[in-house]
């Protein structure tokens, strides 16, 4: 069925394509936002990632590896985004603090500021790795099928992931 739907709309079929992009925009969405960790960047990834997808669908070699291509494809529409990102923009912020004096901002959370900033400096495959784990919570033998490499492959990346997290943890406590 799913082999089926990929090869439709690998042929041109734009409802296919709809109902491929219904059943993993998600998925797409979530690894985005765990990449970007903004909402608003992360529905632009998604939306960029679905369109390269279309216009790539054409040269996509095999269907069974759908799922593996299109993180792929999701994981460069973050990578974009990221870059764009290094442009610096000034906001004009009115002198004072404009009648709020902190009471409808809650107390940061400093352990998940902490966190995020950890995250933030692990490359974005990595990242993208350890979401695909923890927060899709797919399997290493999933993950291995789906990026056609060895089981023991995954668990060495995740590791290598797990272990950059950590040093960024302990660097951010100090």
């Amino acid at each position: 069925m799913e082999r089926a739907l990929v090869e439709q709309a690998r042929a041109g079929d734009a409802h296919a394509f709809e109902e491929l992009v219904r059943r993993r925009i998600d998925t797409v969405y979530r690894t985005a936002v765990g990449i970007l960790g903004e909402p608003a960047d992360a529905r632009d990834a998604t939306q960029e990632a679905f369109i390269a997808a279309w216009r790539q669908l054409p040269s996509l070699r095999d269907a069974d590896r759908f799922d593996a291509w299109l993180r792929r494809i999701t994981v460069n529409s973050c990578r974009m985004i990221l870059r764009r990102r290094r442009v610096v923009r000034e906001i004009a912020m009115p002198q004072g603090d404009g009648g709020l004096s902190g009471r409808f901002l809650p107390p940061p959370d400093l352990a998940a500021i902490h966190f995020d900033d950890a995250f933030e400096q692990l490359p974005v495959e990595q990242r993208a790795l350890l979401l695909e784990h923890h927060l899709d919570g797919r399997s290493v033998a999933e993950m291995a099928a789906a990026h056609g490499v060895p089981a023991g492959t995954v668990k060495s990346r995740l590791f290598t992931a797990r272990r950059a997290l950590e040093r960024a943890l302990a660097e951010a406590d100090r």
